[in-house]
């Protein structure tokens, strides 16, 4: 007989009404799950690209997602059921999870939803063909803008990791310039913060780099 597959405990989300950034996961992983909290994966560098691109004003680890609201954001997945990787997610897991993220989306109304990897955003928007690069994307989520993220485990091999705090440092200027301009000057247009993607290697047709396609949990 066949051992029965591993129930993981869930994974609350962390938001709030008043919402401004929703950081959004595929799913999360064995560590996120045991644990209680997001981004909890032993090589994920997300808690110290907070505080390195300046989002957060204080060092903070896995162990604070719950006050994440305090500076106006919020976390969740597509996807709730944890696994050890995305291999084992199935088809309809994504389609209840799209219709799931966005009733929270209407519901909190965030003004970006932060997709943390080029497979979310895939997963978000599967019509989607070509390239994606890290920033302001043209399509929107219930009304909020929407802004890509490179994936922020260690065994991503897509983007290093001056690339990716490089594109936690265009959210957070975004979130400065398109919200709180300075006197006297309008508030930066969303095309103008799109940020560029790296010209050191060429894209491969996923629109990553050859390489890892690990989580981001």
């Amino acid at each position: 007989m066949l051992k029965a597959a591993r129930v993981l405990p869930p994974l609350r989300d962390r938001i709030k009404p008043g919402v401004e950034v929703l950081f959004v996961g595929i799913n999360p992983g064995v560590r996120s799950a045991l644990t209680g909290h997001h981004f909890a994966g032993f090589s994920n560098r997300f808690w110290k690209l907070l505080y390195q691109s300046r989002l957060v004003p204080e060092p903070i680890t896995f162990t604070d997602d719950d006050r994440l609201p305090e500076w106006g954001f919020g976390v969740t997945n597509i996807v709730a059921r944890a696994t050890p990787g995305i291999d084992t997610l199935l088809p309809h897991e994504y389609v209840v999870g799209r219709k799931r993220l966005l009733a929270k989306v209407r519901r909190f109304a965030p003004r970006v939803v932060a997709l943390v990897g080029v497979t979310v955003f895939r997963a978000m928007f599967p019509e989607h063909k070509g390239a994606v690069a890290p920033g302001l994307q043209t399509q929107t989520l219930g009304g909020s803008a929407v802004f890509v993220l490179p994936n922020t485990s260690g065994r991503n091999a897509n983007f290093s990791y001056a690339e990716t705090l490089a594109a936690f440092r265009a959210l957070s200027t975004f979130r400065k310039n398109r919200w709180s301009p300075p006197s006297g000057r309008p508030a930066a247009s969303a095309r103008a913060e799109r940020f560029p993607p790296s010209p050191r290697r060429p894209r491969a047709a996923d629109g990553g780099r050859k390489g890892s396609r690990s989580r981001a949990r």
